[in-house]
């Protein structure tokens, strides 16, 4: 009996024994099985282990530290700007919760980042791309790169040189405080050996043969073929400028608009339309431009500054230009034919109206090397360097008064016009003529007559079919008649200014009722008066 207690406790004993092993090796697989769960974070009963990360308001994922969400957010915010090739502008906020827990998991770095730039990039209100302003003076243009910088200055070089000589070059301006290139125009082969050739300072007996060679060849008579025609110089006009800039897509220029906005000619030609009483002087004042400038304009209409204006001639005031010009000095040779400079005598005894042709021009024949001066397509100045005349041009000799001719009022005041100058149907009375060499004007009978202008009175009295007329010869060689007078206040000879009273208007001779007829003759034809004075 005792044995068989004592083998009873032996087999209760054994049981606890294997129990309690059982228990803790499944605790311990557990405990195991734990550590290895992929993120997971062991727990810590009083510290925060998990942290729940969230970009404006959206979820993005769930880190391990607190501080990593600060390195993800400052990578992805990065990313998106290096990814827009600007300066972008947002609003971004990094929310982070943090929670105790037993066991989690974690996300990946990349997933976290990606999400976070996804969130980041709904939020982006504006980028700001790194840009390149152009400035000309006061004109402003932006271009999205350097590249395109040089692409449209070196249009602006291309329109006039053909061949390639000449390149736009970009220097960066080391002595401004914010960092602006300036733009200039040079010879390609130069630019290339620039930065290799040597310059050296000759002195001494060198330099005094070298000077004194370079004199014999400048002082050596070159021949035509010894000269090196082409594009010797170039250069911008205006003062250009380039600045970094950072500018919305939307202020960008492309290069195509670019080059038309800075290259093509943008001003509409203004036409001025000579009237009665201009002179070159007074359409200098009104369009405020200089004589020479609009004689240069004007080629086929005026000669020099003296040339004779007519009415209804149309001069051009302005030329259109670019907003970038160029301006460039090309040697050429002309085998051409040309006219010597007209010679002008001056006749102070005549009026400016009176001119002759005293010999006629003829054209002669040279050949010629010279320096020209363009600005854009305009020529502005030649310098010959070698002239050889095949045969000599003949000049135009003009002879021109100088004297103001005289000017014509209206002959009375007030009155309508009641038949004008020219063909007419002809009036039911005896003596008139269809052919009106005059204007009318009605009137009533007593009305003062004045004399149109000075002169001398050549005929008072009763002229046939013109009644009751006066004849007053002018300086210029005109002549003025007033008929149908009912009395006449001049006598022959009598000198007479313009505006004195000479006779009472009537209706006399071939007349169908009260009026004036006025005519101006010049050398015997008749003229329309209303040319030369108001109606």
């Amino acid at each position: 009996m005792v044995k068989l207690m004592k083998n009873m406790r032996k087999k209760k004993t054994s049981h606890k024994k294997y129990k309690f092993t059982y228990i803790s090796v499944t605790v311990s697989v557990l405990f195991l099985s734990l550590l290895f769960v992929r993120g997971y974070t062991p727990f810590q009963e009083t510290e925060e282990n998990l942290f729940h990360v969230s970009v404006n308001g959206r979820e993005v994922g769930v880190l391990g530290e607190k501080a990593q969400a600060d390195e993800l957010f400052l990578q992805a915010r990065r990313n998106v700007a290096a990814a827009s090739g600007g300066m972008v502008f947002m609003e971004p906020e990094l929310t982070v919760v943090g929670e105790a827990a037993l066991r989690g998991e974690t996300d990946a770095e990349e997933d976290v980042i990606r999400r976070m730039e996804e969130a980041l990039r709904e939020d982006v209100y504006e980028t700001m791309h790194r840009s390149y302003t152009v400035k000309i003076n006061e004109y402003l243009i932006n271009l999205a790169s350097m590249e395109e910088v040089r692409q449209l200055l070196q249009a602006a070089v291309d329109k006039y040189d053909a061949e390639g000589r000449f390149t736009a070059n970009l220097s960066y301006d080391r002595a401004r405080e914010f960092g602006v290139y300036t733009a200039r125009i040079v010879e390609a082969a130069q630019l290339e050996t620039d930065d290799v050739q040597e310059c050296y300072t000759e002195a001494g007996v060198q330099s005094f043969f070298t000077e004194t060679s370079m004199e014999e060849v400048s002082e050596e008579e070159k021949d035509f073929d010894d000269y090196d025609l082409g594009i010797l110089t170039m250069n911008f006009v205006e003062e250009v400028e380039v600045a970094e800039a950072y500018l919305p897509e939307s202020q960008l220029t492309s290069l195509e608009e670019a080059i038309d906005l800075v290259i093509m000619e943008q001003a509409t030609p203004s036409i001025y339309e000579v009237v009665s009483g201009d002179t070159l002087s007074a359409i200098e004042v009104k369009v405020d431009i200089p004589m020479d400038r609009i004689v240069e304009m004007n080629p086929d209409v005026l000669e020099s500054v003296n040339s004779t204006l007519h009415i209804g001639d149309k001069l051009v005031i302005t030329i259109p230009e670019p907003e970038l010009s160029i301006t460039r000095v090309e040697q050429k040779f002309y085998a051409e034919t040309y006219d010597a400079d007209v010679i002008y005598i001056d006749n102070d005894s005549w009026y400016t109206t009176d001119v002759v042709v005293r010999t006629q021009p003829s054209a002669g024949f040279r050949k010629v090397v010279a320096n020209v001066t363009y600005l854009n397509d305009r020529e502005v100045s030649i310098e010959i360097l070698k002239e050889e005349v095949v045969q000599e041009a003949v000049a135009k000799v003009v002879e021109r008064g100088t004297k103001v001719p005289p000017t014509y009022i209206k002959p009375l005041s007030g009155g309508w016009i009641s038949s004008y100058f020219g063909y007419r149907q002809r009036p039911n009375v005896a003596g008139a003529t269809s052919n009106h060499e005059a204007v009318d004007w009605a009137t009533p009978t007593g009305t003062p007559i004045y004399a149109s202008s000075a002169g001398t009175v050549a005929r008072a009295g009763w002229i046939g079919s013109y009644g009751y007329a006066v004849y007053i010869d002018h300086p210029d060689g005109k002549q003025t008649r007033y008929a149908h007078l009912s009395r006449i206040l001049v006598t022959p000879g009598q000198k007479v200014r313009q505006g004195e009273r000479i006779a009472l208007s009537g209706n006399t001779g071939a007349s169908t009722g009260p009026h004036v007829h006025f005519e101006i003759r010049v050398n015997g034809r008749a003229v329309n008066p209303l040319d030369y004075v108001p109606r």
